[in-house]
């Protein structure tokens, strides 16, 4: 990742997107070429002169101080994960990319997961790779354990599984938050050579990665809501928490949870009475296996 072109790209999408007027600057007169705020006027609102915020946006001013940046954010308006990038962008210095050490989930995070059986869970780490994963996430969205290792990635599922696509009701926002993702990720890891080459997988063969990329969106998913579809039960509506885990800030416990009492509830209990992998066409209880059940009609 090229660290000046990507502090340029970031600072200018951030000032496009703030009118003149929104942030109080009186009208000058003078034609914009590009809609936003000029650079003299971004430095102004920051309090530094237009000279530093210009070598700022060129990657050419190292490690500016906290109370800088803090200031830049302000004037940009930028909420907590594009702070978090702004600050790593300015203060990380180019390297050559290295192997990053593989995650472990210990022990208690693989019984916890298997506590939460009635709901969907599973344990996201850096470069959004799946480390674990309960039978109902695995259910709903795909078998990551299935999977190689290398591939049990939840952004190379949303952006090149065509199963992902099917399942996902709201395909194309929960895939462009994971590409936010995982720019916020690749501004705090530049030099991870397993991220870099996800990116480059991506860019090849996904032609929306390339686009959200592009955005230079950033987001730190917390909280929200998520809507599948799947072919034994049919739609699936969750609220979901993502949980930072003591031990290890690069751990992260998504647990999708449905409305009590509600069609998803019953749907969950469905699913959940296979617990183990069903014969193509029998489950263990003599009932008609996932393969034989109709699949209901998608709203």
């Amino acid at each position: 990742m090229d660290r000046s072109r990507e502090i340029a790209d970031f600072l200018r999408t951030r000032r496009a997107r703030i009118s003149p007027e929104s942030a109080g600057l009186p009208a000058d007169g003078r034609p914009r070429r590009v809609p936003g705020l000029r650079r003299e006027e971004a430095a102004r609102l920051a309090g530094v002169s237009t000279e530093y915020y210009t070598r700022l946006e060129q990657g050419r001013a190292t490690n500016p101080s906290p109370e800088v940046v803090d200031a830049l954010a302000r004037a940009l308006r930028l909420d907590a994960a594009e702070h978090q990038h702004l600050t790593d962008l300015l203060a990380r210095q180019a390297g050559r990319r290295a192997p990053v050490a593989p995650q472990r989930v210990r022990e208690g995070l693989h019984l916890l997961l298997q506590t939460l059986e009635h709901v969907p869970a599973y344990v996201l780490g850096r470069r959004t790779d799946i480390l674990a994963s309960n039978h109902l996430a695995r259910a709903i969205l795909t078998d990551f354990e299935a999977l190689p290792v290398p591939r049990r990635n939840l952004a190379r599922y949303y952006l090149l599984d065509p199963q992902a696509r099917e399942r996902t009701v709201d395909w194309e926002r929960i895939a462009c938050e994971t590409v936010a993702m995982l720019r916020l990720e690749a501004g705090h890891c530049p030099q991870d050579r397993r991220l870099a080459d996800l990116i480059g997988e991506l860019t090849l063969n996904s032609v929306e990665f390339t686009t959200w990329w592009n955005d230079h969106r950033v987001l730190r998913r917390t909280h929200g809501a998520m809507h599948y579809w799947h072919p034994v039960v049919g739609d699936l509506h969750f609220s979901y928490e993502s949980l930072q885990l003591p031990g290890d800030e690069n751990q992260t416990l998504c647990v999708y949870m449905p409305e009590p009492g509600s069609p998803t509830t019953e749907s969950l209990r469905i699913l959940n009475s296979w617990n183990a992998p069903p014969t193509p066409d029998t489950a263990p209880d003599g009932r008609p296996g996932p393969s034989e059940a109709a699949a209901p009609p998608r709203a």
